[in-house]
């Protein structure tokens, strides 16, 4: 299903109080976009793919030119990048990992918290507008990456049996409920965990995007009549939300890759 172009932005532009037009709020149409290049019934391109492949561009190229001739006495640029790069490597990986186990993993691990942090930018970035996280696509596509990752790590350290038992939970102390904690284990372990990873960056994002189009609609849709006055108040909202946002779509993005650097530290701990 196809979203009509008319709104994309999820409101009419010419639609205020007391014009006999009801509030025209944010729903699921706000996340629906028409293609640039192709047909919904095949292959298509739109807006999301598009900033998701600009982020990527933007991401890559950044990193590129603050490392591509690297100074013993850094810029700006380059003082930028290390302190990023440094805050991933020192803040989460090591952190959770170990300096040991978690060198080679720092590659993928900064450059997940960086694609997925300017995913997020984007829902405050003028005309662009729109954070490429708050489809669950993206979301489940990183998720289904780490999980693999974990995956394949486990059954590597441990092999198959003792992968099973790392996943499981498995402790022959426990006795008579010992069947019961394999199963909410593994339940837990290989079919909850990448679910909820890819979920909770999808909702918060999701539910930032809509509360940010909603004090923005009303602002507009408020500029009328009586209803100036009110409309000052959700153009506050709209600047306090986006102040919000901004911490937000950082904290998810951090949130993300300490998970995935759980995930991996649990595959790589020891069973007992």
């Amino acid at each position: 299903m196809s979203a009509d172009p008319t709104q994309v932005l999820a409101f009419e532009t010419d639609c205020h109080i007391f014009d006999g037009c009801g509030f025209p709020g944010p729903g699921l149409h706000s996340f629906l976009f028409e293609p640039i290049w192709g047909d919904t019934d095949g292959f298509y391109f739109n807006k999301p793919m598009l900033l998701a492949l600009l982020g990527s561009i933007i991401v890559v190229g950044f990193f590129w030119a603050a490392f591509a001739k690297p100074k013993l006495v850094p810029g700006k640029l380059q003082m930028t990048a290390e302190a990023g790069y440094d805050f991933v490597r020192r803040g989460i990986v090591y952190e959770t990992l170990g300096k040991k186990e978690g060198e080679k993993y720092v590659p993928l691990m900064v450059s997940i918290f960086f694609f997925v942090w300017m995913l997020n930018l984007w829902s405050i970035i003028p005309i662009a507008q729109f954070p490429v996280t708050s489809i669950i696509a993206y979301p489940a596509a990183l998720a289904g990456l780490v999980y693999i990752l974990w995956m394949s790590l486990t059954f590597k350290r441990h092999g198959f049996v003792g992968g099973l038992k790392n996943l499981t939970g498995y402790d022959k102390s426990l006795g008579a409920i010992l069947p019961l904690v394999m199963f909410i284990e593994f339940l837990s372990n290989v079919i909850l965990r990448p679910f909820t990873h890819a979920v909770r960056l999808f909702a918060n994002m999701f539910a930032g995007h809509t509360l940010l189009l909603l004090f923005t609609i009303a602002s507009w849709y408020l500029l009328n009549g009586i209803g100036i006055a009110y409309a000052g108040v959700s153009f506050v909202m709209v600047i306090v939300m986006t102040g919000f946002e901004l911490f937000v779509q950082a904290v998810q993005a951090y949130v993300f890759v300490l998970l995935a650097c759980t995930f991996i530290q649990g595959a790589l701990a020891e069973h007992h």
